[in-house]
Order: C-alpha cells, then sequence, then structure tokens
C-alpha cells in the first residue's frame, strides 16, 4: 500500500477516489510512566516514556488507516494526515486518515 503526504503519487494517475480512508487509536497514560516523566521533568530534556508511547499510537494508527485503506479496495492513500486530540485527562487520540485511491 502506498501512503504519501502529497496529492499525487509519481508516475501513477488516480482513476477513482474511493472515499476517506482513517485509522485510529486511544491511548492513556501509565501511572509507572508519569513517576518516571515526573522525575525527569525536574532535571529537563526528553521524556522517553511518552516519546516511545506516542510512536505506537502512530504505528497503531497507521496500521489501523493501511487496513481500513484495504478494506475500500484502494492502490494507496494520499493526503495522509495525522491528528491528536485529548480525550480525557491522561488520555488522547492519534487519528491517520487519508483519501483512498486506485490508480488507473
Amino acid at each position: 500500500m502506498i501512503v504519501t503526504t502529497t496529492d499525487f503519487v509519481p508516475g501513477k494517475e488516480v482513476g477513482e477516489i474511493l472515499g476517506i480512508a482513517r485509522g485510529s487509536t486511544v491511548r492513556a497514560r501509565h501511572v509507572g510512566r508519569d513517576i518516571f516523566a515526573g522525575l525527569k521533568n525536574l532535571v529537563g530534556g526528553e521524556i522517553d516514556e511518552y516519546t516511545k508511547l506516542q510512536a505506537q499510537s502512530r504505528e497503531e494508527a497507521m496500521y489501523r488507516l493501511n487496513k481500513d485503506a484495504e478494506r475500500l479496495g484502494a492502490d494507496a492513500v494520499i493526503n495522509l494526515r495525522l491528528t491528536t486530540a485529548m480525550i480525557m485527562q491522561g488520555t488522547a487520540e492519534i487519528l491517520a486518515y487519508g483519501t483512498a485511491v486506485k490508480f488507473k
């Protein structure tokens, strides 16, 4: 599956737009991670525990986007976007979405 942030794929011509493909995940922080993050906040620097959590969340959202695009019969997803939103205190959603297309 080709996934790109551009509105085209070089050398390919879009023949049909199938709709929006999407994938999301909602993740909550973990008490253990919060303790380490709090300590890290005192000395400064990157909070690795949250960086890893965000990376895992993005990968899960992208995986689900790919599955949704496959379900639609897409050859590619163009105009990929990622967004995040806080659902409640300590909980965030990562959403990946784009336009599912078939090539000519």
